[in-house]
């Protein structure tokens, strides 16, 4: 086999193996974000790629109910003391499935959505939209602040055999990458 022939079959293998770790890697991953002014908080609104493994979404199926958390933060640097922390916020999203009617169930807080496959349901889990994080005065016009968010699948609220397998598999630990951004706030207080 000519050299030439032999380079061209491993450049295919190595993009085929790349192409493959791609498409079928479970995990979160931030699809889009915004962080705005709206009448007088700031909200975020997120979309998440929520992907989970064929042994996860059986064990939903099953009855297992997973605890998603989203946590958004603002901090700003001090050079004379600790970072500044003007925002926090955690969001907690419940997946379950209810095999009498056999639909998933999303709780975000008070609100349930419903959805027929795992597919539907885990596209609901990753819509965030509208979500308060604070008062619009949290933030100083004209200061330049971080502002980071990831969700995870919070393994201390599975049963406890559950939090042991999940500590000894990569599968269990679903959690994205903190997404980290700037923001200089430029607001009018309506009504000041």
């Amino acid at each position: 086999m000519s050299f030439f022939k032999k380079l061209t079959l491993w450049c295919f293998l190595l993009w085929a193996s790349t192409v493959s770790t791609f498409a079928f890697a479970e995990g979160i991953k931030l699809r889009q974000i915004q962080f705005e002014p709206i009448e007088q908080g700031w909200t975020v609104n997120a979309s998440y790629l929520v992907d989970i493994s064929n042994d996860l979404s059986e064990a939903v199926r099953k009855g297992i109910t997973f605890h998603f958390v989203t946590e958004f933060n603002i901090t700003r640097g001090r050079w004379y003391w600790f970072e500044e922390k003007p925002i926090s916020a955690v969001k907690n999203i419940k997946l379950s499935y209810q095999p009498l009617t056999q639909v998933y169930r999303i709780n975000v807080g008070a609100l349930t959505l419903s959805a027929n496959t795992i597919e539907e349901a885990l596209i609901q889990v990753g819509a965030i939209a509208g979500w308060q994080v604070a008062e619009l005065a949290a933030l100083e016009n004209g200061r330049t602040y971080e502002g980071a968010i990831r969700m995870r699948l919070d393994l201390s609220q599975l049963p406890k055999p559950f939090q042991i397998n999940a500590l000894n598999s990569r599968e269990w630990n679903l959690s994205s990458d903190w997404y980290k951004f700037e923001i200089t706030p430029k607001y009018r207080l309506i009504g000041k």
